[in-house]
């Protein structure tokens, strides 16, 4: 039988990237005792409103279809929230609900670019990003982020990159794995190139509330002369620990979501009311649970610094935002994949190997941050004594 061409073009790039997490869990599965620090799931529940808003929802029987673009309320709680964080009004027509993030970002590819065009995307990268850029037909142009600039996207590497074809500039921050965050004159210059070219921007922010003091967010939403060009997806997966509720938004101008209803039609007709109902309700306020999050993960970063770096060579590169660290290892002589394999095998650590996010982070490890504060300080001590003792 014959299949679609999309298949051979995403083939290797889902759940192949994940061999050491999974590896992780089989080996737990057979009674093995493993520190996992793979996956940035949060480590605290949901906040209880959120789950009881959303039960309430259920009960007063909101369990219908919806429409297209989503409920009204939270449209409109939307709207609210990004006019006062954005420093310019947005409106209700500014916005599309889709259940999480992902698909947020696999619909509005899907939107911007096809076959034929190029898609710019810092490298490294979160695992999925250059799936979704593959399945909208377009090809992925990697754009290094550089560890002596912070991993901060520079202009002059994107312009360096530039050609013809390019349609999208894809951006995350905060930056998932490197916990990077783009400053106000890091997006003024990007911004400056994506005019100079009439690049979309594409900008990836499910961390915004996960920064770490001492940091402040930007968004190219901000930016007046960027607000033609400029699409934000977001959700409450990190900021409100609550990745199963699969609920997340774009926002760009008015006439690309209209563009982009149909398209949205056509993947999911209606995100869930009673989720809507809840999303609504806890972005009407301040998360009260990202703060914690992050004071927890900027100190669980720092504590690996403290035990590892400097030993047989180590570094950890502390980040700004988010849910992880990176430890370079380059100096063991290994690969990431090769080093992660081993140190799962004989110690029992289960970190991602950096090479899952892109060629330029070959040689590095990432390693979550979610995990309680003693299983951290274990991984940490042997993840020294496997550095030293060598393979």
């Amino acid at each position: 039988m014959k299949y679609a061409a999309v298949l051979d073009d995403l083939a290797g790039l889902g759940g192949a990237k994940w061999g050491v997490h999974l590896r992780a869990r089989a080996l737990k599965a057979e009674g093995r005792q493993v520190l996992e620090l793979t996956i940035g799931e949060p480590d605290t529940p949901p906040p209880a409103r959120l789950v009881e808003v959303a039960a309430a929802a259920m009960t007063a029987g909101r369990t219908g279809y919806s429409n297209g673009r989503g409920e009204s309320g939270l449209l409109q709680a939307l709207a609210d929230r990004y006019t006062a964080r954005r420093g310019r009004s947005f409106s209700s027509d500014q916005f599309l609900c889709l259940p999480g993030t992902q698909t947020v970002l696999y619909m509005a590819l899907r939107a911007l670019a096809q076959a034929g065009d190029e898609v710019l995307v810092g490298d490294p990268m979160y695992a999925t990003y250059e799936g979704v850029i593959r399945a909208s037909g377009a090809t992925m142009v990697p754009v290094p982020l550089r560890p002596e600039h912070g991993f901060r996207m520079q202009a002059a590497d994107v312009a360096a990159r530039i050609t013809p074809r390019s349609r999208v500039l894809f951006l995350n921050t905060p930056h998932n794995p490197t916990g990077a965050v783009l400053r106000p004159d890091d997006i003024a210059a990007l911004g400056e190139i994506a005019r100079a070219h009439d690049l979309w921007i594409l900008s990836d922010e499910v961390y915004e509330e996960l920064v770490f003091d001492g940091t402040d967010f930007h968004s190219p939403l901000s930016h007046p002369d960027l607000v033609d060009r400029a699409i934000a997806a977001s959700s409450i997966s990190k900021s409100h620990a609550a990745p199963g509720f699969r609920s997340g938004w774009c926002v760009g101008p008015a006439e690309f979501t209209a563009r982009a209803l149909p398209l949205a039609e056509t993947m999911l007709f209606g995100n869930q009311p009673f989720l809507a109902d809840a999303t609504a309700d806890a972005i009407a306020v301040p998360s009260p649970v990202a703060g914690g999050m992050a004071a927890r993960y900027a100190a669980r970063a720092r504590m690996l610094a403290d035990v590892l770096d400097g030993v047989a060579g180590l570094q950890v590169h502390r980040p700004d935002a988010g849910m992880f660290a990176l430890l370079d290892i380059r100096a063991s002589g290994m690969t990431g994949e090769a080093f992660a394999l081993a140190l799962l095998e004989t110690d029992g650590v289960a970190c991602m190997p950096g090479e899952s996010f892109g060629d330029g982070l070959a040689g590095w490890l990432r390693i979550s941050l979610t995990q309680p504060d003693t299983v951290m300080a274990e991984a940490a001590a042997r993840i020294a004594r496997f550095a030293q003792r060598g393979v």
